[in-house]
């Protein structure tokens, strides 16, 4: 069983619904299973430190997660046409992953939320692509071959998965958004087993 790794930082719920489409779409993959994890938030002092173990949801990521996986699915909301701070604060703090080359030849899917149509969600995904390519890591966008990327009006591209939550973050994934998400996930398994099969 190759286990994929969707890692992402959602503040409002849309990208931790994302994160879970794109794991179902994982595990409709004969041979794949999906690991949700989260990220702490970022807090300055004096505020209270943060719980070792969310209060809820899926745990926190460590870099065994990062070791094990097979695939790597990442997803951040935008943040000015970048990924939030939480999730940038973890990724630089993975250098003893980059020094095993842990995550050399793995696949990788970049997803994001953002409030709106044109909130930033190419910047931001082509951000988040910058420390797996560091990595080594393989990406994987959205083919147009999908055609709910041809005809979405809201999220979807072909650099990764996207929604768009709105300006009062009250409206949740579409129909194409949802499909996109889970056909990224079956995409991204099929591509691990594959690299996983000819030993890279």
């Amino acid at each position: 069983m190759q286990e994929i790794l969707v890692l992402f930082y959602s503040r409002h719920g849309h990208t931790l619904a994302m994160a879970e489409c794109i794991a179902r779409g994982i595990e409709q993959v004969p041979g794949a299973a999906a690991r949700l994890r989260t990220v702490p938030p970022v807090v300055a002092p004096p505020a209270l430190p943060v719980a070792d173990i969310p209060a809820e949801g899926p745990p926190y990521a460590d870099s065994a997660d990062l070791r094990e996986c097979a695939g790597l699915a990442l997803g951040s909301p935008t943040r000015f046409g970048n990924m939030a701070a939480p999730l940038k604060y973890f990724l630089d703090g993975t250098s003893d992953i980059w020094l095993s080359g842990s995550l050399i030849g793995k696949p990788a899917l970049v997803f994001t939320s953002t409030g709106s149509l044109h909130g930033g969600q190419e910047s931001t995904l082509l951000s988040m692509m910058l420390p797996l390519l560091h990595h080594g890591m393989v990406i994987v966008g959205v083919p147009y071959s999908d055609p709910d990327l041809m005809a979405t009006t809201s999220g979807g591209t072909p650099y990764g998965p996207s929604h768009v939550a709105g300006s009062d973050n009250n409206r949740g994934l579409d129909e194409r958004e949802t499909r996109i998400c889970i056909a990224a996930g079956r995409r991204l398994a099929m591509t691990a087993l594959k690299l996983a099969a000819e030993g890279r």
